[in-house]
């Protein structure tokens, strides 16, 4: 078992409050838990965004399969970073909207670089890339 630390931690009533909600709406045993997954998604957030380390990732992607070459361009992209693409799920939504889900895995530099490429392009009207560190 890993050792623990004590930590004392003064918050403003409104967000010691807001605190408390989520972590019975996302049924936490105890609040130390809570507060060490919140450290712990924070500083992987802030290493992977650093480009440093490997990590695992999502790349979620709403477009318009409209758009003139919106999905030959997306694929080309995916086929240039091959060896860093896991998976891919890709659903239409409705006449007009897919969504694809892309799951990724490497250096955070290049998983960053493949998502930022990806969510850019012409056709997507959003994106987002949500990344844990694996290493």
């Amino acid at each position: 078992m890993e050792k623990v630390r004590r930590m004392a931690v003064s918050l403003p009533a409104g967000l010691a409050e807001e605190f408390e909600k989520a972590i019975r709406k996302r049924a936490y045993s105890n609040r130390s838990k809570a507060v060490a997954d919140v450290f712990r998604e924070h500083l992987s957030g802030l290493e992977w965004q650093g480009g440093r380390g490997n990590v695992v990732g999502t790349i979620t992607l709403l477009y318009d399969h409209h758009t003139r070459g919106v999905t030959d361009k997306l694929t080309e992209m995916q086929h240039d970073f091959g060896g860093a693409i896991l998976s891919s799920l890709h659903v239409h939504l409705d006449h007009d909207n897919c969504l694809e889900v892309i799951v990724a895995k490497g250096n955070a530099k290049r998983i960053e670089k493949l998502a930022n490429s990806l969510i850019s392009a012409r056709g997507v009207k959003s994106g987002k890339l949500v990344c844990s560190r694996t290493g």
